[in-house]
C-alpha cells in the first residue's frame, strides 16, 4: 500500500499542490478519498501575512469529479491557522487548497468547472438531465446559481450600437436595451428610455462610431448628445416597418380604386 498512495497522489491530484492521499475506500456506489493538506504555510486572506501556527483541524467532505460511473467523495483534513499578525481582522483562518477547493464550497473545483460548462451549454433543464447521466447530478436551480456566480466577461467598448426599447410593463414601463450589432450580444439595459440616461451611458464609452436606432426623438437627442461623433443610421427592422406601414396607409388611402370583383355566374343546375 505504502508504494500504492504516491501513484494515487499522481493520479487524483496531478495539477494540485499540498495534499497527500492517506487511503481510498471503494464501495458499490461510493468512492472514499481519504486526504489531508501538507503544506507548511499558508497565507492569510485578511492580511496577506504568511502563518504557521496552527490553531486546529476539521474534515470537509467535498464532492469530486465521477469515475467508472461511481460518485467520489473526499475526506480532506484541512487546517485553521492563527494569524501573527496584531492589526489583523482575523485571529484564525481556514486553509484553501489552490484548484481544490474554495471557500463554503461542497464541490471540488474541477467538479464546478465541469458543471458551469454543462450549465452554459444546455442552460437549466437539460443541463440537469445531462449531470444525472455522467454521474454528478444537481438541480437546475444549482446550475443556474453556478453560471450566475461567474464573473463578468471584460467588457469592451463596441463599434457599432444598436438601440431599442423593451418593455418590462407593456404600455407602462419601458426601458433601453443596447446590443453589440456587430457581435450580436446584449450590451446593457438601461432601466427607463430617456434622453439623458442613454447620453450619459453613450458618452462613457467614445469608442462608438455607429449608432442604429429607431426614430424616436428621445433615442436621437441621447445619441447627439452622448456620441456626437458617431454616425446614426435606421436599423433594418425599422426600415422594413416603417415602409410596410407606408404602404399599408397608400393602399387604404386608395381602397376606393380597386375595381369591384365580378359576380360569378350561376352554374345551371344538371
Amino acid at each position: 500500500m505504502n508504494k500504492v498512495l504516491p501513484q494515487l497522489d499522481e493520479l487524483l491530484f496531478s495539477s494540485v499542490e499540498g495534499v497527500l492521499v492517506e487511503s481510498v475506500e471503494v464501495t458499490d456506489t461510493v468512492v472514499r478519498i481519504e486526504a489531508r493538506t501538507t503544506a507548511g504555510r499558508v497565507a492569510c486572506p485578511g492580511c496577506g501575512c504568511w502563518s504557521g501556527r496552527i490553531h486546529g483541524s476539521y474534515l470537509r467532505f467535498p464532492r469530486d469529479l465521477p469515475t467508472a460511473g461511481k460518485c467520489v467523495v473526499m475526506s480532506l483534513r484541512v487546517r485553521r491557522f492563527v494569524c501573527t499578525k496584531d492589526c489583523c481582522p482575523r485571529q484564525t483562518f481556514a486553509e484553501q487548497v489552490p484548484g481544490l477547493t474554495r471557500r463554503f464550497g461542497r464541490r471540488t473545483e474541477r467538479l464546478r468547472s465541469t458543471l458551469v460548462s454543462i450549465g452554459l451549454a444546455l442552460a437549466g433543464r437539460a443541463g440537469a438531465r445531462m449531470t444525472d447521466t455522467v454521474g454528478a447530478p444537481v438541480s437546475r436551480n444549482t446550475l443556474l446559481r453556478l453560471i450566475a456566480s461567474l464573473p463578468d466577461p471584460a467588457a469592451t467598448t463596441p463599434r457599432v450600437v444598436g438601440v431599442d426599447e423593451y418593455a418590462q410593463r407593456k404600455g407602462r414601463v419601458y426601458g433601453t436595451v443596447l446590443v453589440d450589432v456587430e457581435t450580436r450580444r446584449p450590451l446593457d439595459l438601461l432601466p427607463d428610455r430617456e434622453t439623458d440616461t442613454l447620453a450619459a451611458w453613450l458618452a462613457e464609452r467614445p469608442g462608438i462610431e455607429i449608432i442604429c436606432r429607431d426614430r424616436a426623438t428621445f433615442f436621437a437627442e441621447g445619441a447627439t448628445r452622448g456620441a456626437p461623433q458617431a454616425l446614426q443610421v435606421a436599423d433594418r427592422w425599422h426600415l422594413w416597418h416603417n415602409l410596410g406601414e407606408a404602404a399599408e396607409k397608400c393602399v387604404y388611402r386608395h381602397r376606393g380604386c380597386l375595381r369591384a370583383m365580378p359576380a360569378r355566374p350561376e352554374e345551371p343546375q344538371e
